[in-house]
């Protein structure tokens, strides 16, 4: 059984919160791993009402730079600081991360300290044998990486065939004890007989959600929505404001649409939504679903499970 990814959409506004929509913050939790994508400001009082625990956060990625998506730092670090965190934190970001991260931790004094790794992340930056997680530059008016979460690939023993064989050879505790090596792609013997991992055994294909945000259209978000079971892709603007999505290097409805499917991506999920289209919505949804039919908008505290 694969393991589930869960996303929470902790907060899913543009540059100014509204009555419905914190800045921006998503969180995605896989077996042990939380991963905290951008810490908008109040991201911790998110945490409060999806009734998550911060202390288990064990990654930051920021995507860039700008004030609605990493003014929620200060605050988040300073509350793990009086609950006792016991990680470290791995902080991941694009150019000029570890400067900024510096400079910001130098503002206010933390009441405690906390472990703190700070790397400026390109391609893939993170792997082990689940997962990995890549950046990728994107275009905006400052240094912007958009991510994804890419789960590896792993063998499935097909349990039926294998039980029917173990059952005609009786195995010891010992022989049970060599069947993970099939979904290492080994082949085992048991009793005497060879038993080979390519008959008992078909890859389970890894998943994939991309995250990206504050861009202008480009081959590059093409890139990191190529195959993505999610995509999720910001939604500043409908498309009668695409000159302005232009000008300010963002993105439309209908471009965040374009991007997925140009990226045969399954599902799309809209965020970072203007305060202009608050409680209007739906108009961003449809012009998108026009062109991608599989697609979502966010709202705060949103669970999607994959």
């Amino acid at each position: 059984m694969m393991q589930q990814i869960k996303i929470i959409f902790l907060g899913t506004s543009q540059a100014i919160p509204t009555e419905t929509r914190n800045h921006t913050s998503i969180l995605l939790q896989y077996k042990g791993e939380n991963i905290l994508i951008d810490c908008g400001e109040g991201t911790q009082r998110q945490f409060r009402k999806a009734k998550l625990n911060m202390c288990k956060v064990n990654k930051l990625l920021i995507t860039h730079w700008h004030g609605d998506h990493v003014l929620g730092i200060p605050g988040f670090l300073q509350s793990l600081a009086l609950n006792n965190y016991s990680k470290t934190l791995e902080v991941y970001g694009p150019l000029g991360t570890k400067k900024f991260m510096y400079e910001l931790m130098n503002i206010f004094i933390p009441v405690n300290k906390i472990k703190l790794v700070i790397k400026e992340a390109k391609g893939t930056f993170f792997e082990d044998e689940d997962f990995s997680l890549e950046a990728i530059q994107l275009t905006h008016t400052i240094p912007v990486n958009g991510y994804s979460f890419n789960e590896k690939n792993k063998l499935k023993i097909k349990k039926e065939k294998l039980n029917a064989i173990l059952k005609k050879l009786n195995p010891s505790k010992e022989d049970f004890q060599k069947l993970d090596l099939l979904k290492q792609g080994k082949d085992i013997l048991v009793k005497g007989k060879k038993i080979k991992y390519k008959e008992l055994t078909e890859l389970e294909k890894g998943r994939k959600v991309s995250f990206i945000f504050d861009t202008g259209y480009c081959s590059n978000a093409k890139k990191l929505a190529q195959n993505a079971d999610i995509a999720i892709i910001e939604s500043t603007y409908a498309e009668e404001e695409k000159d302005l999505a232009k000008q300010y290097l963002h993105l439309t409805s209908v471009m965040a649409a374009e991007i997925a499917k140009a990226g045969k991506a399954k599902q799309l999920i809209l965020t970072h939504i203007s305060q202009r289209h608050e409680f209007k919505e739906k108009n961003l949804l449809n012009e998108a679903k026009k062109i991608f039919p599989n697609t979502k908008i966010a709202h705060d505290l949103m669970e999607v499970n994959l």
